[in-house]
């Protein structure tokens, strides 16, 4: 049966929204004002599948990847830039409002650049056992094979290149394959995960392949394969070297201007904790003035952290591995910090949020990929005292529903 719709406005998740068959519909890619030809999707009462566009929007433009509406990865390359960016700041305005977050909110910053600099390529056995590497497509586990992605990092070349070449030689395994890639200044880092142990014959084979695609380090669940360079990236005057698999902001943008946010909005300080610090993007910027304690629950990154905390000119960084969702630390383990940075994973930290919220730090800088957790841990600030100042949302995803948010509280 095909439905026919008018799209009311673009949901959060980047979805139209139809509310004139008197029952709320989403189709995806779609936006307000059109009327379009849908139908219906098994199991999924209350989503539809875009059929035609029988009166576009005037803000509709011709998306730019002959794979976009059947790869998963972005959800809009259909909108004009402007209103895509109002939308995507709206997201913020509104789900704040509903957690009666009062605050200003800034206009949008774009921080894609030149393109995402990490990647995750699925490799999986199709029909007739062909391999598939790619994307996962829209809505399941279907993957769309791909032998170029446009929204990638230039470094990133050679990448896909390599992941079909490591699939193909890990296929016998029959196993489902994960193959992170990462842009570093001395080539690729690859590491794949879900093939399981491998005998020594397989192992080589995967080294020789890391040689024939000049790849900086290939790792297999984090244990290395081969290394022909250490896998560098620069954070502030430093250099890092990157434990297998790490996360990484995705866009070498993303990470400068996120840091340029916070170290404009600790200023003043002079010891500075940095929560959930990862490698240390912050951590290591920040020490170019301030003494830092930085904190992670991955060992790995905090030794990576450690090595890099060692370039010349910066201040002491404290770097300490510690589970902040099971131990935040306290308001008694505050008393000398001048400002608290945090930017944790896209659960938020809630617990550390309450301790701060009893603590007396004068400054804190709140760093968030998910404006619903992000929305709850202010809440808990709030209300434990603290006045929320404007709220900076940055695209780094771009042609997706994603925003980081960067906000400074003061006591």
């Amino acid at each position: 049966m095909v439905d026919r719709l008018v799209i009311d406005h673009v949901g959060h998740r980047g979805d139209g929204v139809s509310l004139s068959s008197g029952e709320t519909l989403y189709v995806p890619y779609t936006l307000a004002g059109e009327t379009v030809e849908a139908s219906a999707i098994p199991g999924h009462p209350d989503r539809r599948k875009l059929l035609a566009v029988e009166t576009p929007s005037a803000e509709r433009i011709a998306p730019f990847c002959p794979h976009f509406g059947v790869c998963g990865g972005c959800a809009i390359q259909h909108w004009a830039t402007q209103p895509y960016q109002q939308w995507k700041r709206n997201i913020v305005v509104e789900t704040l409002r509903a957690t009666k977050v009062e605050c200003e909110v800034a206009d949008l910053i774009d921080a894609h650049g030149a393109g995402r600099r990490r990647a995750t390529f699925h490799a999986r056995m199709g029909t007739h056992d062909v391999l598939r590497v790619g994307f996962s497509a829209t809505g399941s586990h279907d993957i769309v094979p791909i032998d170029r992605c446009p929204i990638l990092d230039p470094a990133l070349d050679g990448a896909l290149e390599a992941a079909w070449a490591l699939a193909e030689a890990l296929k016998p395994t029959g196993k489902p394959l994960d193959i992170q890639a990462t842009a570093t200044h001395n080539g690729l880092d690859i590491d794949v995960r879900g093939s399981g142990p491998l005998p020594p014959a397989r192992v080589a084979a995967l080294s020789r392949l890391a040689e024939q695609h000049r790849l900086a380090r290939l790792t297999r669940h984090g244990e290395l394969v081969l290394m022909r360079n250490a896998p560098t990236v620069t954070m502030g005057t430093a250099q890092v070297t990157l434990p297998p698999g790490s996360f990484l902001q995705a866009t070498v943008q993303g990470e400068e201007t996120l840091a340029r946010l916070v170290l404009e909005r600790t200023a003043k300080a002079k010891h500075v904790a940095d929560l959930f610090c990862g490698v240390g993007p912050f951590a290591l910027r920040l020490a170019a003035r301030a003494r830092v304690t930085a904190m992670d629950n991955d060992a790995g990154s905090i030794a990576a952290l450690q090595k890099a905390a060692g370039c010349p000119g910066l201040k002491p960084i404290k770097a300490e591995a510690r589970d902040l969702f099971r131990r935040p630390l306290m308001p008694a383990e505050l008393r000398d910090i001048d400002a608290v940075v945090f930017d944790p994973p896209r659960q938020g930290a809630q617990a550390q949020a309450k301790q701060l919220a009893a603590s007396k730090v004068p400054v804190i800088v709140a760093v968030s990929c998910n404006v619903s957790t992000f929305a709850r841990d202010m809440r808990l600030l709030i209300d434990g005292g603290y006045k929320l100042e404007t709220v900076v949302p940055v695209d780094q995803f771009r042609h997706t529903p994603h925003v980081e948010l960067v906000a400074r509280l003061a006591r």
